[in-house]
């Protein structure tokens, strides 16, 4: 929809202050205007944006990963992700994340789609792309990471969801889009990886 359509809808900013800025993250409250004209504060977290990739290998098993992630103090079950650098490409953090997460490169890639995983209070977008022709390396973790690499086919992922075990957003929206593109409900565009950086 264009904005003229959405006009009754939106909140205007007024001003605002930022409560915290650390590493990565900037916590603002800032004054808005509400459609009526009434006034409300938002706050949320600024965040520079992410990518999560889906990793086939050739024999149609998944590469994920798992975590300890400190905010919700479990160890999670997830696709190979993380933040973008500033100025990176969507495409280019992918490239990193995966090669530094499982070690892996991939010889194609396909753009599956943009999620917001948390917009009531934070900017973040998830961009997810999809890599097959994946080729064996070494892992190059970030000082500090610890990670276990996890290779599952699609049923088994499909049993670790469906007993509620997998609560992580961006890889339950991942794993059901890669369903239905292998259901043949969804599209995927595969390029080589040198013709994906240039989309």
């Amino acid at each position: 929809m264009n904005e003229d359509a959405e006009a009754h809808l939106l909140e205007r900013r007024v001003g605002g202050t930022t409560l915290l800025s650390g590493g990565f993250l900037e916590v603002r409250r800032d004054e808005v205007l509400l459609p009526d004209g009434s006034a409300a504060t938002r706050e949320y977290i600024l965040h520079p944006g992410a990518v999560a990739v889906v990793p086939v290998l050739d024999d149609g098993r998944l590469v994920l990963v798992r975590q300890y992630r400190y905010p919700v103090a479990k160890v999670l079950l997830e696709w190979p992700a993380g933040k973008r650098d500033d100025g990176e490409t969507t495409l280019a953090c992918a490239k990193r994340e995966l090669q530094e997460e499982t070690g892996y490169t991939a010889r194609e890639w396909a753009y599956g789609g943009e999620i917001h995983n948390a917009a009531a209070y934070s900017s973040e977008s998830i961009s997810i792309w999809f890599a097959r022709g994946l080729v064996a390396g070494p892992q190059r973790l970030d000082s500090g990471e610890f990670v276990e690499m996890v290779v599952l086919s699609e049923a088994e992922l499909d049993a670790v969801a469906s007993r509620g075990e997998l609560t992580d957003v961006k890889t339950i929206i991942g794993l059901q889009w890669l369903q239905r593109w292998r259901a043949g409900t969804r599209e995927l565009a595969w390029h080589g990886a040198s013709q994906a950086a240039a989309l």
